[in-house]
């Protein structure tokens, strides 16, 4: 079982792909005024700013948006792409811009809620891109600069799940970027219905967990 102590060390030691890697079967959870939402996450991309020609921080940029980029370790950057909100965790020291975007959880608490927070959505459907999951968990843009470890939205690692398969991909949408566009810095539970883009006949009886 892990603890938060073990995830913060993780967040402050290890490199970016392997925190992404590890963030895979995290139980996230954000506590709002209508309810307390929460799921595992079971699809993200890193991003390794400044040399990442796809990341918001390439080439060192420093504008107000991304000011949280480089915060300490565990930062909450949010921003908004096509009108949705998106959730990333700093996964640095202050002054290293990288990061890890979350694009896919399996819900696990406040499903009811989750589903009205996206319109009467269901299934897949609720949680299986980074707009609609920072939809379903109710997410705000109040939450910009604050620690994924002790903000209203936060990991809780004692409710974290083990994977039976990672999968190494190719990040979605980043086109143009040279070696940038291919190289595998996305993960994913093999198996799992609420990853990106995931094809019925890949799903597994398990959704991929042990």
């Amino acid at each position: 079982m892990s603890t938060l102590n073990e995830a913060q060390e993780i967040f402050n030691t290890k490199t970016t792909p392997e925190i992404a890697e590890y963030l895979i079967g995290m139980y996230v959870e954000n506590v709002t005024p209508k309810g307390t939402t929460g799921g595992y996450i079971v699809d993200c991309e890193a991003y390794l700013g400044p040399e990442d020609e796809a990341a918001h921080s390439y080439g060192m940029r420093k504008t107000p948006r991304v000011r949280a980029m480089y915060e300490k370790a565990g930062s909450i950057y949010l921003y908004t792409m096509h009108t949705h909100l998106i959730l990333n965790m700093v996964t640095q020291k202050p002054g290293i811009p990288q990061g890890v975007m979350i694009r896919g959880i399996e819900p696990a608490a406040g499903i009811s809620l989750m589903q009205a927070n996206r319109g009467g959505k269901y299934g897949p459907e609720i949680s299986n891109g980074p707009g609609k999951l920072v939809a379903a968990l109710g997410i705000s843009k109040d939450l910009y600069g604050d620690s994924i470890f002790s903000s209203p939205l936060h990991l809780v690692p004692s409710k974290k799940r083990e994977p039976k398969e990672i999968l190494r991909l190719p990040r979605i949408g980043i086109p143009n970027k040279g070696k940038w566009t291919q190289m595998p810095l996305r993960y994913a539970l093999a198996g799992n219905p609420y990853i990106s883009q995931q094809k019925k006949a890949k799903i597994t009886e398990d959704w991929g967990w042990k």
